[in-house]
């Protein structure tokens, strides 16, 4: 049973699931009229295929080394699976393309744009240099793109979008940027002697974490303010799950020897994109 949770966690499909659920309550927040049934199918493709390319292209990155210190468990064992992802890869590329002749044309242009972007940064990391300065930009560029995702592929469905929608996902890229900005934190702290090269490492552990206290205060005080500012049940629900999300992510940042057991920072980390199930 452990095996099968590690692949699952090694596959990051608690990231691909979390993606949807975040996705449905963007949904039920803008209910103008139905979202197409093959959006989130879509969206869970392509997060998939993003994580897993990416991976891929590391392993390859570092020369096809399992051995090298810089690879975590879940490089190795894209690194041993490699020509089966690729193929899964591929499928799941194709399904993708198919299922886009049932989209609505707003979502298809908004998917080519944002799809552009994200090969580009792929493209961009995998070729790029070890310690190169625009690596840096990964976890806000990164967050501001599942964001995007999740959020953008409602929102161009519809013929208007509202401050309320607005702040909450401008909420949730917070939330997107404290999970990957506190997964580099944790890292370095996991490997003090093998730092991986990010804003934790640029930054410094203490100013980092000071950033990501503040973003939790910002985050919950906009949570609370939009329950004081619309009469809409759900929005509020939702304004107050996103304020919990983060808020989940702190406590992970303020005991950090609890959770970098067993990576348990991790299963946690992802898993606060499941939360929006409980308002749904």
């Amino acid at each position: 049973m452990l095996n099968y949770l590690r692949t699952i966690y090694y596959l990051s499909l608690p990231v691909v699931l979390g993606a949807v659920l975040s996705n449905h309550m963007a949904m039920r927040l803008s209910d103008i009229e139905p979202v197409h049934w093959a959006t989130p199918v879509i969206l869970a493709l392509v997060v998939f295929i993003i994580y897993t390319v990416d991976r891929l292209l590391d392993v390859r990155k570092f020369g096809g080394d399992v051995s090298n210190q810089l690879l975590t468990a879940r490089h190795r064992f894209h690194f041993i699976h490699a020509s089966l992802l690729w193929r899964v890869v591929i499928g799941a590329t194709i399904l993708a393309f198919i299922l886009t002749f049932f989209l609505p044309g707003s979502v298809v242009k908004f998917g080519i744009v944002l799809g552009g972007i994200c090969v580009a940064y792929v493209g961009a990391v995998f070729r790029l240099p070890a310690r190169h300065p625009a690596l840096l930009l990964k976890e806000p560029l990164v967050a501001i793109l599942y964001a995007a995702g999740v959020w953008g592929s409602v929102w161009v469905q519809r013929p208007s979008v509202s401050n309320l929608e607005i702040a909450e996902g401008l909420m949730f890229m917070g939330i997107a940027f404290q999970n990957l900005l506190l997964f580099a934190i944790m890292e370095q702290l996991e490997t003090p002697t093998v730092p991986v090269f990010s804003l934790a490492t640029a930054w410094g552990l203490d100013s980092c974490g000071l950033l990501l206290r503040w973003l939790t205060f910002i985050i919950i005080v906009m949570g609370f303010t939009l329950c004081f500012v619309t009469t809409d049940r759900f929005a509020q629900r939702s304004a107050l799950m996103l304020s919990l999300m983060s808020l989940t992510l702190y406590g992970i940042q303020r005991y950090p020897t609890y959770f970098l057991k067993n990576e348990r920072y991790r299963w946690l980390g992802d898993g606060v994109f499941w939360m929006p199930m409980l308002v749904l």
